[in-house]
């Protein structure tokens, strides 16, 4: 399970598309200072019926307000729902490196353990995929 969240996350050149919170996080930014509906589409770069559901549900949650010239704006507890997403990629990030050092500890280990061809030429093509992540 932790594997799939650290895919989500950290594999971005994998995925096309964003995820739900990678739009709210993007939507919140541009909305920390007030502007309106056509602004927050184009700079999220969201089609309008996508901007109307994620406007209207951040409404609804309190994490943007509205004001009455249509403009919209970050709460606090929109600020906080940034700093709280700030920490979580970080410790994503994080969790990431910890496992791609222990799947290089484990390729050490297995070289050691099995030195022949076959196992060094494995642990040559896991380092090149450890890589690219």
């Amino acid at each position: 399970m932790l594997s799939r969240v650290l895919n989500l996350n950290l594999g971005k050149k994998e995925r096309k598309n964003r995820h739900r919170l990678e739009i709210v996080r993007d939507m919140l930014s541009i909305v920390s200072v007030k502007v309106r509906k056509t602004r927050i589409m184009y700079q999220a770069n969201l089609s309008f019926p996508l901007t109307e559901k994620y406007l209207k549900s951040l409404v609804e949650r309190g994490l943007v307000k509205c004001d009455v010239d249509s403009c919209y704006f970050i709460t606090e507890r929109g600020k906080e729902f940034l700093q709280m997403y700030a920490d979580y990629l970080d410790r994503c990030r994080r969790i990431g490196e910890d496992i791609s050092g222990v799947r290089k500890d484990r390729l050490l280990l297995e070289n050691i353990c099995f030195n022949n061809d076959f196992n060094c030429k494995q642990a040559s093509n896991r380092r090149e995929v450890l890589v690219q992540y």
